[in-house]
């Protein structure tokens, strides 16, 4: 089992009877075409369960799907999953085609003329935290041991910064560093980007306490956030692997008495609503959130949920 393509342990053989050259195209396209561990891992499950499909519709080759069969699978994807997931399975198999077109395997994308189901999002489904809420998380939490520390900064982070857990949890020790006087964070972001900013008073404290209690200036090119040692409560050299961050928050939300499911992702979504209510633009928000557009950003804006609140109270009965 190649380890750069989890999701897709074997080729499937319906690549296989299509060839030598099929084969190592397939596998080209997880391990040339895509950097990022988590795309990679989406499509090769997205792509593994299409060809399965195929398989099992008697399809004998790769070369021998067309728009139809793609168009079928759609179909059937969004009886049984949601509209989201059946656009992104399509867009997974329009990539690959595009992929063994541009190798010569097959003549045309038979995926380019076939169209996902309708999905329009105005306000995303991330829940997030009233700053009251957020306050009390951080405030609950034990600093006087290194995981208290490390959970603060990271969560802190999340908040200030507006850092995806991703960008958050690949950052290395010097990637906090003092900039005019003022401690500033460096975020390797999606795509390679590299994305900058100042810290938050509250934020810069969390990571000096963070840094100075654990002893990590020592190690800059280690990994700012580690996982715990068993039995001995102390940082490791392993970085905090992303499945980890995630029950700790947890925990630590059922610790604090907040009833709402909180994720990694909660945290940037709070922080870039929090912002805005407080007199942020849309604009400046996606500049810090490193969004590419301001639409995505205004699926991070939640003041909609207060304003509907509010109005929902007025019937009074």
């Amino acid at each position: 089992m190649n380890p750069l393509v989890p999701m897709v342990s074997n080729v499937p053989a319906i690549v296989v009877v299509a060839g030598d050259r099929a084969q190592t195209r397939f596998w080209e396209f997880f391990v040339n075409n895509i950097r990022n561990p988590h795309t990679r891992r989406a499509y090769g499950r997205a792509i593994g369960e299409f060809l399965t499909w195929c398989d099992r519709q008697g399809l004998a080759s790769i070369v021998d799907i067309e728009p139809l069969h793609i168009g079928a699978y759609v179909e059937a994807m969004t009886r049984s999953h949601s509209a989201p997931t059946a656009k992104q399975r399509l867009a997974a198999i329009r990539v690959l085609f595009d992929w063994l077109v541009t190798g010569q395997i097959v003549p045309t994308n038979p995926a380019a003329s076939v169209r996902g189901p309708k999905h329009v999002v105005k306000v995303g489904k991330t829940p997030v935290l009233d700053p009251t809420e957020a306050r009390a998380l951080l405030d609950s939490i034990n600093i006087s041991t290194p995981v208290g520390l490390r959970d603060r900064a990271l969560i802190g982070l999340m908040i200030y910064s507006f850092a995806r857990v991703g960008a958050a949890l690949a950052m290395k020790v010097d990637d906090v560093y003092v900039q005019n006087r003022r401690l500033w964070v460096r975020l390797h972001e999606k795509g390679g980007k590299r994305h900058e900013m100042p810290c938050h008073h509250n934020l810069e404290a969390y990571l000096h306490a963070y840094l100075d209690g654990c002893g990590l200036a020592d190690d800059p090119k280690g990994p700012l956030f580690r996982t715990i040692g068993r039995g001995t409560g102390e940082l490791t050299l392993s970085p905090l692997p992303q499945a980890n961050a995630y029950a700790m928050i947890r925990r630590r939300a059922v610790a604090a008495g907040i009833a709402t499911k909180i994720g990694n992702h909660s945290f940037r979504a709070t922080g870039i609503t929090a912002y805005l209510k407080n007199g942020g633009t849309l604009e400046k928000a996606a500049s810090m959130a490193n969004h590419a557009s301001t639409r995505t950003t205004q699926l991070y804006d939640r003041r909609r949920d207060e304003m509907s609140l509010d109005e929902i109270e007025r019937v009074v009965i």
